[in-house]
């Protein structure tokens, strides 16, 4: 049996590599999981309801696009967020979950060639670990770019030589970012956008964690580039329910973009595509249309910002987060100190290399650990003490 060798140098993903680092050894503690950014925040009670007000939907095929109503609720959303009209027909999509969504617009919209060239596709490092398998399922070249304090904790596109960047189909970027928390101000999407338009590539602006935030609401991509006048295909929104609503197993995505980007995701989609059940659909678009919730959720994590800047207060490359409920914190090497974290006091994080690219001494996530703040506020802080006197 032959099996094929596209994938085969694919690294071990980073949960299965943690489990592969811990597990055989005696955690020190009671367990406290703060590795993975999968939200334990109460979702709105209704939500249950709505399905189950729905449920004679689960004997009917989904609607593959997301139905009228859903679709209606995004482009409104995008409307109160952003400031950017959107057709519900051609300009918004439901995805299963942005993972989904992230994978399938390179495979839709990254050409074979770019200028006579084998694309370029750019991709923060550290990052979310589709874009490279996007990347590398579409024949392209992944191009990591790193995000480190000395770029603020942003990729520096601007940077690349311009050869890389004409060959360039698409640009991935995170904001806020994952893991660092940090956020692309106004001028740095504004820069992003016209290095986009200079070099004819799309810009993917991955923003599912734009909800939680300390003060100002980021500034999203598709403002900037409304402000700006570019051509609608050139930037392409990814978000979800999963952060800002504490919804993560209810798959909720949305993309948005230009009429004829959309229509070739929904093309690929209509043949590839896992919809979300129709119940789900309907919960969906209620909590799309509800911010009272959200603001909520987001008073929760400002508690949790305060706790960490309190814990962590005067230690030497601290950095707070802006947005996102993810703590970048540094250490001397990552898997040194997740492991002696967890035989130490029974807490799980993740060592910042796993979501990185690059060997010893020049993986950017190396001298890093992720910690996720999805715990309730007392629980946060006991652990963050404990993880403090255990590494500092």
């Amino acid at each position: 049996m032959t099996f094929p060798e596209r994938f085969s140098n694919l690294p071990a993903y980073a949960f299965p590599r943690l489990r592969a680092l811990l597990d055989h050894h005696t955690p020190g503690g009671d367990v406290v999981h703060m590795t993975i950014g999968e939200p334990k925040h109460a979702f709105p009670a209704w939500v249950t309801d709505v399905i189950a007000e729905n449920a004679a939907g689960f004997n009917q095929y989904p609607n593959n696009d997301g139905t009228p109503e859903l679709r209606g609720a995004m482009a409104d959303w995008v409307q109160r967020r952003y400031g950017v009209a959107m057709d519900p027909e051609s300009q918004v999509m439901a995805l299963n979950g942005t993972r989904e969504g992230l994978y399938n617009a390179a495979m839709a919209l990254c050409p074979e060639q770019k200028n006579g060239q084998r694309p370029a596709v750019l991709i923060p490092n550290p990052f979310y670990q589709v874009y490279m398998v996007a990347t590398l399922s579409v024949a392209a070249e992944p191009v990591f770019v790193p995000a480190t304090a000395a770029t603020g904790h942003l990729p520096d596109y601007e940077s690349l030589p311009a050869d890389v960047l004409d060959r360039t189909a698409v640009a991935y970027i995170c904001s806020p970012a994952n893991p660092q928390g940090a956020v692309a101000s106004r001028d740095y999407w504004t820069r992003l956008i016209r290095l986009a338009e200079k070099h004819d590539f799309r810009v993917f602006a991955d923003e599912c964690y734009s909800e939680i935030y300390r003060d100002a609401a980021p500034t999203g991509a598709l403002s900037v580039a409304q402000e700006l006048g570019v051509d609608p295909e050139q930037v392409v929104l990814f978000n979800s329910l999963s952060k800002r609503s504490n919804l993560p197993g209810l798959r909720a995505g949305l993309i948005a973009g230009g009429p004829e980007t959309i229509r070739r995701v929904k093309q690929l989609r209509a043949y590839s595509g896992a919809p979300i059940p129709g119940p789900l659909q309907a919960a969906a678009a209620k909590v799309w249309a509800d911010e009272a919730h959200v603001a909520e959720n987001r008073a929760l994590y400002q508690q949790k910002y305060a706790i960490a800047d309190e814990v962590f207060a005067g230690l030497e490359g601290y950095m707070p987060p802006e947005a996102g409920f993810f703590l970048w914190l540094p250490v001397e090497n990552g898997e040194q100190a997740a492991l002696k974290l967890w035989q130490e006091t029974g807490i799980r994080v993740l060592p910042g290399a796993y979501l990185a690219q690059g060997g010893a001494g020049e993986n950017p996530g190396e001298g890093y650990i992720r910690v996720a703040l999805v715990a309730p506020a007392e629980d946060t802080r006991k652990a963050l003490v404990a993880l403090r006197d255990c590494l500092y």
